[in-house]
């Protein structure tokens, strides 16, 4: 008795791949809400971590905030200006990092079945999406404390967020195409993003790179 194999290839024009990735929508969601489910399964605080881990950073980089400062005036509090730049920062990293690990992370899926692969890198980013909007808690906390609040500028936060998703996004699908082949940038990626961390103007304000030492 013959028995009937099918095969699925992907189809090679552009169109037809986007229609796939929409196609697979339904697939997206999963791998988004398995990650998020795993990332803090047999946690005793559980999604807690989404806020803890963020604001230990900001504590630590508040304190060095205030002695790289001292003798500059800032309109606003110190630790506000720290977290409006930490959280989005640790948004991309976090997006960066997990994105360009994914490919990895599911290999076994990868090699048993067909879907678009961009899939995978897509949504870790989301997953990191949802826990820098838990961890945003903290600055709208931080705001009705000190009643600050933003202006009419506010209006391109989220423009300013779809550029840093699309630029995560952009690298992560780079440097997870790369880490398939060499996988020593498993080891260099979390390197260079912890270095960027802190060689932006997170714990220092930017006017600083510019102040006339006179």
């Amino acid at each position: 008795m013959s028995r009937q194999r099918t095969v699925i290839d992907p189809e090679h024009s552009g169109a037809s791949y986007w229609k796939d990735l929409w196609a697979y929508r339904g697939l997206f969601r999963f791998l988004a809400w398995r990650d998020l489910l795993v990332r803090y399964k047999q946690t005793v605080i559980g999604v807690a971590w989404a806020v803890i881990r963020p604001l230990l950073t900001i504590v630590v980089f508040s304190f060095f905030a205030s002695l790289m400062n001292k003798g500059v005036e800032n309109p606003l509090p110190l630790i506000l200006l720290v977290t409006a730049a930490t959280l989005p920062m640790q948004l991309f990293s976090a997006a960066l990092n997990d994105a360009s690990n994914s490919l990895i992370a599911n290999s076994n899926l990868i090699t048993k079945v067909y879907f678009p692969r961009l899939i995978v890198p897509l949504s870790t980013v989301i997953v990191c999406l949802i826990d820098f909007l838990i961890a945003f808690v903290i600055l709208i906390a931080l705001m009705v404390y000190y009643g600050k609040f933003p202006g009419s500028n506010v209006i391109f936060l989220p423009l300013f967020l779809l550029l840093a998703l699309f630029a995560s996004m952009g690298a992560g699908v780079f440097l997870s195409a790369l880490n398939v082949k060499y996988r020593d940038f498993r080891y260099v990626v979390p390197f260079v993003v912890q270095l960027s961390l802190y060689v932006s103007p997170v714990a220092f304000s930017s006017a600083q790179l510019y102040a006339n030492p006179d």
